[in-house]
C-alpha cells in the first residue's frame, strides 16, 4: 500500500532526519541498504560475453554483493592486475563487474587471493 501524503514540516527532530544518499526524509527514503561484505556469503560467477559488443570479448563477474564501495575497489584492483579496462554495475539484485578481454584465469586467481569463491 502506498502513501498518498508527504511530510512537509514537523517539530519532531526524529521525523526531520534525512537519508545520506538520496537526501529524502528517512521515512520516505527508497534507497536499498548496503550489504555487509564480511557476513554476506556469495560465489562469484565468471563468464565470457561477446554479444552486443561489436565482436569484442568481455569477462563478466556476476552475483557479487550490491555494495558500491566493494565493487569499485574490486574493479580497480582487477583492472590494474589485468592491464585492461572495465566497469561495474549494480543493476538488478546483485553486483556485476565487466573486464575487457578473456581474463578468466587471471581473475580467478586474483579472486582466490582476495578470499572470494568463484565458479565458471
Amino acid at each position: 500500500m502506498t502513501k498518498d501524503t508527504r511530510l512537509v514540516y514537523s517539530t519532531d527532530p526524529a521525523l526531520n532526519q534525512k537519508c545520506q544518499k538520496c537526501r529524502e526524509l528517512v521515512s520516505e527514503c527508497t534507497c536499498t541498504p548496503d550489504v555487509d561484505i564480511k557476513t554476506y556469503k556469495f560465489v562469484a560467477v565468471l563468464r565470457i560475453e561477446k554479444q552486443g559488443r561489436g565482436g569484442k570479448t568481455v569477462t563478466v563477474i556476476d552475483r557479487l554483493p550490491k555494495n558500491e564501495v566493494f565493487l569499485k575497489n574490486l574493479t580497480v584492483l582487477l583492472k590494474k592486475k589485468c592491464g585492461s579496462g572495465g566497469t561495474f554495475s549494480m543493476d538488478g539484485k546483485e553486483g556485476l563487474i565487466e573486464i575487457q578481454g578473456d581474463q578468466r584465469e587471471l581473475i580467478r586467481t586474483l579472486l582466490e587471493k582476495q578470499g572470494i569463491k568463484s565458479k565458471g
